[in-house]
């Protein structure tokens, strides 16, 4: 008998595509996401304008799946006059809400002259950010800063590229500008499996009552073209370093046009989630195929599940 998929598709995907911006763009993708107080859904979209640099632009929706509001200008473009890290455009944003600093933490890529970085800014209302700057030198990415400290300094996972393969990381800081204690996280595995010799964090992790539940990314790479799908671990709350299952199979991949075709084809990318008021809901907003935003639906209890049967230790 077939098991049913953990990841349900939104039946009106995409839900945000170039078409919808109001100013010209290339393309729109790789969203971080946050409820707001208010229960509107914000996303900090990448968006690829017509040079190919990228900058992140808000967009809000009552309801989380349409009718969004998209910011009439970028709401945060690369600084490369006083941050000359961002030369080349910021993207894919991860979003923490940190109850200790009542404030949202984005962390982006900062496209360098030497390669992507890892970087901080802080935000109250997603209008005005107080730039930290590169944290993590290149070549890095795939980062997002847990919500509150672990054994007193703040965690983020990141992951570093160590030719030929690349691996999730979790460094800890003091003070959030100062990083170090680094520890592997999860190793890209090798040989044939889809997800060997690089991975990365997708969106930022999810906290439980059993550890905290992250979606990552592995790539495999075919003769036609490299296929990006999305596994499942699980990691220990006071010890993020330790990897309690991880599932051995992916559980959502592109099978869609608007996934396998686009600017990067066979891609399905999230930087974000948001969490029903039930606690167990999770809606994952995904970039397809680096050239829209898409919707799927899960459950935080499946997944937990998933990995008891299918997960090893």
């Amino acid at each position: 008998m077939t098991e049913a998929p953990l990841f349900h598709r939104h039946g009106g995907n995409p839900i945000l595509t170039a078409s919808d911006w109001p100013y010209p763009i290339n393309s729109v993708f790789n969203a971080g996401a946050v409820t707001l107080a208010d229960g509107t859904t914000l996303l900090l979209c990448r968006v690829e304008d017509r040079r190919g640099l990228s900058h992140l632009c808000a967009a809000r929706s009552v309801n989380g799946v349409d009718d969004w509001r998209v910011d009439a200008t970028p709401t945060l473009l690369g600084d490369p006059e006083n941050h000359p890290e961002e030369l080349w455009g910021i993207e894919d944003p991860r979003i923490t809400f940190v109850p200790e600093l009542a404030k949202y933490a984005v962390v982006y890529t900062a496209y360098t002259r030497d390669g992507p970085g890892v970087a901080l800014a802080f935000t109250e209302d997603f209008r005005s950010f107080e730039r930290f700057g590169v944290i993590m030198s290149p070549e890095d990415k795939d980062a997002a800063l847990l919500p509150r400290r672990i054994d007193g300094d703040w965690a983020l996972i990141h992951r570093p590229v160590s030719a030929p393969r690349a691996h999730m990381w979790v460094s800890f800081s003091p003070d959030l500008r100062n990083w170090g204690n680094h520890r592997m996280m999860l190793e890209a595995r090798k040989g044939a499996w889809w997800d060997a010799n690089k991975i990365g964090l997708s969106p930022p992790p999810i906290e439980t009552g059993r550890g905290w539940l992250v979606i990552y990314h592995g790539v495999k790479h075919t003769a036609a073209g490299a296929i990006y799908r999305l596994g499942l671990a699980l990691f220990d709350l006071e010890h993020p370093d330790q990897c309690l299952r991880r599932g051995d199979e992916w559980v959502f991949g592109p099978s869609e046009p608007y996934e396998m075709h686009g600017d990067v084809g066979n891609v399905v990318f999230p930087c974000g989630y948001t969490i029903g008021s039930d606690g167990d809901t999770v809606r994952l907003y995904y970039g397809a195929a680096d050239t829209s935003l898409a919707l799927a639906t899960g459950s935080i209890s499946r997944m937990l599940e998933w990995l008891d049967r299918h997960g090893t230790i």
